[in-house]
C-alpha cells in the first residue's frame, strides 16, 4: 500500500519504517492483539469463522479481517464477538491488555525534541 504524499506519521504513533535501527520494533496495535486473541479463542473451541460470525451477527469475511488486525471493530462488535466466544467484554479486554503488557518493549530514553500539541478552537 502506498502512502499519500500529504499524510504524515503521528509522533509516538506506529511507523512501519524504523527511524534508527538500534531502536526496538514498534509495539503491536490494539486491533492486532485483539484479533490474535479472538482467533485463538475461536480455535480453542474448534469453531469455524462461519460458526462464530453467525452467533456474533457479523459476516465471516468481517470476522476474518478483525482476526487479522485489518479492521478496528466498535465496542459493540467486540462485545458481540466476546459473547459468541463465551467470554465477556471485560474478560477479553483484560486478556488483550495482559498480552500488550507482555510484549511491551523496554522504553529507551532519548534526547528528543519537544512535541508541540495544538488545540482546535
Amino acid at each position: 500500500m502506498t502512502e499519500h504524499s500529504r499524510l504524515h506519521s503521528i509522533p509516538g504513533g506506529r511507523d512501519d519504517r524504523p527511524r534508527r535501527p538500534e531502536l526496538a520494533a514498534p509495539e503491536p496495535l490494539w486491533r492486532e492483539v485483539l484479533g490474535e486473541r479472538l482467533r485463538s479463542l475461536r480455535r480453542e473451541q474448534r469453531e469455524t469463522l462461519v460458526e462464530t460470525a453467525g452467533r456474533a451477527g457479523i459476516s465471516p469475511q468481517y470476522l476474518s479481517e478483525v482476526e487479522r488486525g485489518r479492521k478496528e471493530p466498535s465496542s459493540e462488535m467486540i462485545a458481540a464477538l466476546a459473547g459468541a466466544l463465551g467470554t465477556t467484554l471485560g474478560g477479553l479486554t483484560e486478556q488483550v491488555a495482559e498480552e500488550l503488557r507482555a510484549r511491551r518493549a523496554p522504553v529507551r530514553r532519548t534526547q528528543a525534541a519537544p512535541t508541540l500539541l495544538l488545540r482546535a478552537a
